[in-house]
């Protein structure tokens, strides 16, 4: 039913192994977990991950149905399993956790290991490029301006690092919640082909961003979240390159930017699969927000958001396809065409 959607996101899965691996041999350096050395190694993560969505579903609805009468716990919890954790939920559930994770985590090898492939670098031509479009201006300089470096700055911090959490929340929450499976399908694999033709700009055009390349034109911000982590992630990545520290990876890569393609892929998917006008508004807010702070804290090039909406586009589409969805008035609406045991394809 879904056969083109494990196709497409094992093929991504596969292929980002491959890739990582494949540099690893050649470079003469091992893959690192990222996250392995404060969540643990992948053969405990990955389990604690698919029980940790249950628990997600699990625990507060059955709070909420039973909180008046602790005694239905039982029947509550049964009725969830039977209804809603049947075998097509999970067969979602694993295959979309374990694929993404998959691509994710050979994602942040893949990029740690661009300094040692390729060396040089397109910044001056990008920087020229914002010039051109600002008529002179730096894009940093002229929302110093406007926006000032007061509250600005640390509203837009903060804005710009919810996208960490955001990633793994997102995905989980369109794989448990999705009332139509297709909808789970669409989002996960649109979010592997996201981070794997993210990967693949950052090997076509290497630069490191504004931020790392021009500090200077950084210099009037006041210290915030941003500004640390540019200046930490600065850090590991001369360590890394110099050889001086185990277990990192560099994570200095400009174009394209992945803060504006995923965050805009969201936006997407909530456009089109939920009906909730606030929620709507909310994750159009946070892709518009998102941008501009990539470019007011030096993270990213015009060129680099303009190329990270398009990995979106193409992401969201190809990966609406994969899941049987069919778009309708020039591509503003669709509605899917599979089914599932539970859930039939309905239309309003």
């Amino acid at each position: 039913m879904y056969r083109r959607a494990w196709t497409l996101m094992v093929f991504l899965a596969v292929g980002m192994a491959t890739w990582a691996i494949a540099l690893a041999i050649a470079l003469d350096k091992r893959l690192v977990d990222p996250e392995g050395s404060f969540l643990g190694p992948s053969y405990i993560r990955l389990p604690l991950l698919l029980l940790g969505a249950l628990l997600l579903d699990l625990l507060p609805l059955t709070i909420w149905r039973s909180w008046r009468a602790p005694r239905t716990i039982p029947s509550v919890i049964r009725d969830r399993l039977r209804n809603h954790w049947n075998k097509e939920r999970w067969t979602l559930v694993a295959m979309g956790i374990t694929c993404f994770y998959v691509v994710y985590v050979t994602y942040r090898n893949i990029k740690s290991f661009l300094p040692f492939v390729i060396s040089t670098k397109y910044d001056r031509e990008l920087h020229l490029v914002d010039h051109a479009l600002l008529f002179g201006h730096d894009p940093a300089t002229f929302l110093h301006t406007v926006l000032g470096t007061g509250v600005a700055a640390h509203v837009l911090s903060y804005v710009y690092l919810w996208f960490l959490p955001m990633v793994p929340l997102v995905v989980t929450a369109w794989v448990v919640w999705a009332r139509n499976l297709s909808y789970g399908y669409w989002f996960v694999t649109s979010q592997c082909l996201a981070w794997t033709l993210g990967t693949i700009s950052y090997y076509a055009l290497p630069t490191l961003g504004p931020g790392f390349r021009y500090v200077y034109l950084y210099t009037d911000l006041p210290s915030t979240p941003s500004g640390r982590l540019m200046a930490s992630l600065a850090d590991t990545r001369h360590n890394v390159i110099a050889g001086t520290v185990e277990g990192a990876v560099q994570s200095v890569a400009g174009f394209a930017s992945l803060h504006c393609g995923i965050t805009m892929l969201v936006a997407l998917m909530v456009q089109y699969t939920i009906n909730i006008r606030w929620l709507r508004i909310a994750v159009w807010v946070n892709f518009g927000v998102t941008a501009i702070a990539t470019l007011y804290f030096g993270w990213h090039y015009i060129a680099d958001d303009v190329a990270g909406i398009l990995i979106a586009l193409v992401s969201f589409y190809v990966g609406g396809l994969a899941s049987g969805q069919k778009f309708e008035g020039k591509g503003l609406r669709s509605h899917p065409t599979t089914t599932t045991s539970a859930v039939p394809v309905l239309r309003d």
